[in-house]
């Protein structure tokens, strides 16, 4: 599938022990004109190359989420990062909020075994991790005081965990739309519920919804938090009805959002396929988005579609790249690359579009 929007590609250099890796990355994020961080959907670090040339990252630095958060459970667990965003000195992560179904192992497994394998349904706490880190001069900390303001002191913290995934999962849990899929434990790859994106602007937050995608409209929602305690954030009444989130239909001919970018006012959604299966890759302007009424529907409107390959190639992550490129253009990253994009033992090739 050629596309003219294609204006470069970037070669994005890790340590070898990264190596697998490098093929499941869910998250991108540039700041600083110069750090590109990046999230893995099956580690729970955080990635951080540094700028070489326009068109090379290398540098790079691990930071363990643990080391600034406390994380529900033991950290070779996934957090599954599906969304990486920056605002106000904070490096705001998200993970999926998923639920999983095993695989089949066709190579190795009898049919019998994976039929079993295909009923058992998983739920690890990491995943429903959405926390923030401060983050100063392309370093991250758990706290430091603020640059502007050194009397107040910014901190890590993530949202309240509760049994039910955290405190958002538990609102959610009665959601008229979304609550059933959540109480059933519907896989995200099955059209279940799913965060595959995260979008800040000053102190409101949006996720975007990989599934469930509810009779062609995907949903964004919308929150706010505070601070409750150290370390620890809850969700703030917003909106007309003093809800704990809004929610905002959006279409995008039946595809589900893999990413999300906050570029002025405007969301810039990255649009796929909610079940794994190879489908168009689209992106949408949402203008004015940040403003929104909750509970209409919107109709973004649609910049270009992105590549994607045979079961390969399937764009996970999008980052303003225009500080780099010197023109408005994004910068894509693929799960599951093609084999023509690795490059030795680290690296991975990206590409950056032109922002229509």
């Amino acid at each position: 599938m050629s596309n003219s929007h294609l204006c470069n590609q970037v070669l994005l250099t890790f340590v070898d022990n990264f190596k697998e890796h490098r093929e499941d990355l869910s998250a991108v994020l540039l700041t600083h004109h110069k750090y590109l961080w990046l999230g893995s959907d099956e580690t729970s670090t955080i990635e951080r190359l540094s700028l070489a040339d326009t068109d090379k990252f290398t540098e790079h630095q691990q930071f363990r989420v643990a080391e600034f958060i406390d994380l529900p459970a033991p950290e070779d667990r996934e957090i599954d990062i599906e969304g990486l965003a920056y605002t106000d000195d904070y490096l705001w992560f998200v993970g999926s909020h998923s639920y999983k179904r095993k695989k089949p192992k066709l190579d190795d497994k009898t049919d019998v075994q994976n039929f079993k394998r295909l009923a058992k349904i998983e739920s690890e706490p990491n995943r429903y991790v959405l926390g923030r880190i401060p983050l100063i001069d392309g370093k991250l900390f758990s706290s430091y005081p603020h640059p502007q303001n050194p009397d107040v002191q910014l901190s890590a913290a993530k949202l309240e965990i509760t049994e039910q995934g955290n405190l958002l999962m538990t609102a959610l849990a009665d959601d008229p739309h979304l609550g059933l899929f959540i109480k059933a434990l519907i896989p995200g790859k099955d059209n279940g519920f799913d965060i595959e994106g995260i979008g800040v602007y000053q102190n409101r937050i949006f996720l975007g919804l990989r599934g469930p995608v509810l009779r062609g409209w995907a949903v964004i929602l919308e929150i706010e938090l505070e601070d409750s305690s150290a370390g620890i954030l809850k969700l703030r009444q917003i909106g007309e009805a003093k809800e704990l989130y809004k929610k905002h239909f959006i279409w995008l001919n039946g595809l589900g959002i893999r990413d999300l970018c906050v570029d002025g006012k405007d969301l810039l959604i990255l649009a796929g396929p909610t079940m794994d299966l190879d489908g168009p890759m689209q992106v949408y302007r949402w203008t004015n988005g940040i403003n929104l009424r909750e509970n209409i529907f919107s109709n973004p409107d649609f910049i270009q579609d992105i590549p994607y390959g045979n079961r390969e190639d399937r764009a996970e992550g999008m980052a303003l790249f225009q500080d780099v490129a010197g023109i408005p253009s994004l910068l894509v990253v693929y799960d599951s690359p093609a084999k023509t994009r690795l490059v030795g033992d680290g690296g991975v090739v990206a590409d950056v579009f032109k922002l229509e």
